[in-house]
């Protein structure tokens, strides 16, 4: 929602064109250590509502395997860390809107036979899944990509996803976290009921593997049991990649504990910085080291060669947003029916929206501080919203938007970036193209992948089994002792 501008105010990146900016050396001496990360979240064919109007986008394509063949080599190409695959578990306003979606795992695996570095990650909900299910597709696509799978944990949002499943309404947003917070501690266990070393494959014995060293997972929760073992060996990365998306305080708490990658919606550096900041800092409550954990915001980008080709580019796909989807989406976000208030006023007083939100309270809370912050009309902020779906709306030259990558990683408001193109495919060829190579001559970006396995690439431990239950046993310890 918050389109990049020339001039600098408080936390906003300076305009730079035409020369490097003084970023020539690939070495960087006296900043920070380490590269950027960088996915590539590919979302129906762009992040943009209008993308599938635009004659470039691939709408003709989007079930077809070859479509998303194309993106995920080209993101390989580009030596993105991984690209992501959202899941939404229903469809509605289906006419105006591109809508509809292949399933993820098993797009992925069939992605994974036709790439070779690049990681494969997805979200899959766990309001809607058994533990023992989920486990086993993760650990499934983790042996056959060669140890690239992620798993972007998330609790859904609506009472259209509950009905689908056969229950009147959503859980409660609280109460989600608890039941996700059961989820991943049975998931992790059962990957864990392998040990790494359990394979015997002995042909002349007769022993294919060490019964000792496969043992029940033996979890019993409140919400989630299971009994295991795991029928799939445990994983090449040990877990898949944890990913998680919550910025709202249940859901930061969820990341600090589970989280190895987060994805988040920051609308400024300064917010960014202070998000980083605050969630580094929840680290050690839950056992954890600096560095286990990569904070990535979305950054949806619309470039061009100079500014006014991309502004052009922008308003094209501007222009064609509907004003009665910009007063649907509002109102359905902030559980506020916006329908009798001029578009071009500004947002009424609504008591509380987010205490009224049981889906994505922290993107309710960022409408609402950003609305009011800026004094936006109800059509300009749903606009912003639309345009970008809450994440960083860039708009510039490709300098411009590696210098803006630049400073939030060099200023610690990020590790990184999940690139949210708003339209596909032409947008990510942009991207790779003309911004990766920037990237790449300043140091802060791979020029070739180093290692094979997600976790190389993003430069996260592979976790012994027991991993989580013994951390949690660390943590207990050091409450009894700081309670002595």
């Amino acid at each position: 929602m918050h389109e990049w501008k020339k001039s600098r105010e408080s936390d906003e990146i300076a305009s730079t064109t035409g020369d490097s900016g003084g970023h020539s050396s690939p070495e960087r001496a006296g900043r920070r250590e380490g590269q950027l990360h960088l996915g590539a979240f590919l979302y129906y064919t762009g992040h943009h509502h209008t993308a599938w109007r635009q004659p470039d986008s691939g709408v003709e394509s989007m079930f077809d395997l070859g479509f998303y063949k194309k993106l995920a080599q080209t993101a390989e190409r580009g030596k993105f860390d991984m690209i992501f695959f959202a899941d939404l578990l229903y469809a509605q306003n289906v006419g105006p809107a591109a809508a509809g979606m292949l399933e993820p795992l098993t797009l992925l695996s069939a992605l994974s036979v036709v790439t070779d570095r690049i990681g494969l990650t997805a979200t899959v909900s766990t309001t809607y899944n058994e533990p023992y299910n989920v486990a086993r597709k993760f650990a499934t696509l983790d042996h056959i990509s060669g140890g690239r799978a992620g798993w972007n944990i998330v609790t859904s949002q609506l009472d259209v996803e509950a009905q689908n499943y056969g229950r009147e309404k959503h859980p409660e947003h609280g109460l989600r976290y608890e039941m996700a917070r059961e989820f991943a501690e049975a998931a992790t266990r059962l990957w864990d009921s392998w040990q790494d070393d359990a394979l015997i494959l002995d042909r002349q014995s007769g022993q294919f593997a060490d019964e000792a060293r496969i043992t029940p997972a033996g979890y019993t929760g409140q919400w989630y049991s299971t009994r295991g073992p795991l029928n799939v060996p445990r994983p090449p990365q040990g877990y898949p990649v944890l990913i998680q998306a919550g910025s709202s305080g249940p859901g930061q708490d969820f990341a600090a504990s589970f989280g190895e990658v987060i994805f988040t919606a920051q609308q400024s550096l300064a917010a960014a910085k202070e998000f980083y900041a605050g969630l580094n800092g929840k680290l050690a409550e839950y056992g954890r080291q600096p560095g286990s954990l990569k904070i990535m915001p979305g950054l949806s980008p619309v470039i061009g060669d100079t500014e006014e080709e991309a502004q052009l580019r922008f308003r094209q796909l501007q222009d064609l947003i509907p004003d009665d989807t910009i007063v649907l989406m509002l109102s359905g976000l902030l559980n506020f029916d916006l329908g009798s208030y001029p578009l071009d006023g500004q947002l009424p007083e609504i008591p509380d929206p987010v205490g009224a939100s049981n889906g994505m309270k922290s993107r309710v809370q960022l409408i609402m501080d950003t609305a009011r912050r800026e004094r936006l009309s109800i059509r300009e902020i749903g606009k912003r919203l639309i345009g970008a779906r809450g994440h960083l709306q860039f708009v510039g030259t490709p300098q411009q938007l590696a210098d803006l990558m630049e400073q939030w990683f060099e200023e610690y408001g990020c590790d990184g970036f999940n690139i949210m193109p708003p339209v596909l495919p032409g947008h990510l060829d942009d991207f790779v193209d003309k911004v990766v190579p920037i990237l790449q001559d300043r140091g802060l970006f791979r020029s070739d992948y180093s290692g094979r396995t997600l976790r190389e690439h993003l430069g996260l431990e592979r976790p012994s089994a027991g991993h989580f239950m013994k951390r949690e046993l660390l943590v207990e310890a050091g409450a009894e002792v700081s309670g002595a």
